[in-house]
Parts: structure tokens; sequence; C-alpha cells
């Protein structure tokens, strides 16, 4: 079976994907040692991501087993996740100086 992406830790709310992805496309994505399919809804280009679940704003974005951001917007199931709709929380600074007041 071709894997069309790939969910690199148990705990991950964002595959990677290994092909270009498009629409309406049920995808394969190699999950341990099984797959899991799930349809996907927009284009999503080869190395980028996209939720497995919706991800509602001000969720944690889970990549390798870590919080990689924060989605900003609503991230549908099947749709990319990237720069647009996540926001870092590595290196904010802002969010520490912030925090007290």
């Amino acid at each position: 079976m071709k894997i069309d992406a790939i969910l690199l830790n148990p705990k991950d709310n964002v595959a990677t994907a290994l092909d270009d992805l498009e629409p309406g496309r049920e995808a394969s994505i190699g999950a341990g040692h099984g797959f899991v399919s799930l349809r996907i809804e927009e284009r999503i280009a080869y190395g980028h991501k996209f939720a497995m679940a919706d991800l509602e704003p001000g969720a944690l974005v889970i990549k390798h087993g870590e919080v990689i951001g924060r989605a900003t917007l609503k991230i549908a199931r099947g749709t990319h996740a990237h720069v647009h709709n996540i926001e870092s929380l590595r290196g904010r600074g802002d969010l520490e100086q912030n925090h007290g007041q």
C-alpha cells in the first residue's frame, strides 16, 4: 500500500504529506505499524502538514509528539495546517513579558 502521509507520533494532531495531495483524495497515512485513512479537503503540498481532526482556535498543534504552535483559526480535518493558521509558541519573549501583566 502506498503511503500518502505520515503521522510521526501517536500524540500528533497533524500529519505530513509525502506527496502532493488533492482535494477529495482518501489519503493513506502511515501511523506507527499501521495505517489510517483521511479525506483530504484542500490541496496539501508535499512536505506540508494537515489536520487529523478539527482544531479550534487556541488548540495546541502537535507534531513529533511536541507542541509546535497554536491554531489561530479553525483548522478543519483534512485541511492545510501552516503559518496562515498556526502561530509558533517557541521563542516568544512577548508571551513571557506580558505574562505578569
